[in-house]
């Protein structure tokens, strides 16, 4: 509940970022917001439609970090900086609308307003923090950590309770849900399998069901970071 709270304020301090001089941008389908190497000009808000955060590899895996919706704060922003340039990529998953604010407007409106800087810091860490754990949970688990805590970081953007479970509330291809743990869509269906059989995961509709979320968490050791860590948007 304090997690919520803290989340709900920072939210509230931030729709102070609405009034800044913004243009309205629409991206179609697959189109990109931003790519890797392209200087950062500016900061989104997400209106309608959902962003896919991610960057591909040098072999070509594409890795999913977020996928950003309505109301959700999108880009990598380095602020009184020259010459910053994106890291990540920023792909339209659905047609998309969104504030764009560029880097100037918002470095004038943070130098006047207190209280709206201190909340943008704490976006900058939160987000930082967020992609740490995600690339924790890759480099340190294994495959197994990689598929399990991208389900419960779902379960916990997505998830909603049923009584046989949780239901992430969002379709996801094998191969989509592969991006996000740095694997192959082989490597998935395989340990979905297991999980299916073991009664620990169910299909309905197209949606994965968590049956046991909890053994989730005891397989991959989990650290009960804050749920503002472990999400997945």
């Amino acid at each position: 509940m304090e997690e919520q709270m803290m989340e709900g304020n920072l939210a509230t301090e931030l729709a102070e970022l609405r009034t800044i001089r913004h243009s309205i941008k629409e991206y179609n389908k697959g189109t990109y917001l931003f790519q890797e190497g392209d200087a950062i000009k500016g900061v989104y808000i997400m209106q309608a439609g959902k962003v896919q955060i991610g960057k591909v590899t040098p072999n070509g895996r594409e890795l999913t970090l977020r996928i950003c919706g309505p109301d959700q704060l999108v880009g990598e922003v380095t602020v009184f900086s020259d010459r910053s340039i994106y890291m990540l990529d920023a792909k339209a998953l659905e047609d998309v609308v969104c504030m764009k604010i560029a880097i100037e407007d918002l470095e004038e409106a943070l130098l006047e307003n207190v209280k709206l800087a201190a909340a943008f810091m704490r976006w900058m860490g939160l987000d930082q923090q967020k992609t740490q754990t995600k690339f924790r949970d890759l480099m340190l688990h294994g495959k197994k950590g990689a598929l399990y805590s991208t389900l419960i970081r779902l379960s916990n953007s997505y998830g909603v309770p049923k009584a046989e479970g949780v239901l992430i509330d969002m379709v996801l291809t094998n191969q989509e849900l592969a991006n996000f743990c740095g694997m192959t869509r082989e490597v998935v269906n395989r340990m979905l399998n297991d999980l299916k059989k073991k009664q620990k995961v169910s299909l309905v509709e197209g949606k994965i069901l968590i049956h046991d979320i909890a053994f989730l968490k005891h397989e991959i050791n989990c650290e009960n970071c804050p749920i503002s860590f472990c999400k997945i948007d």
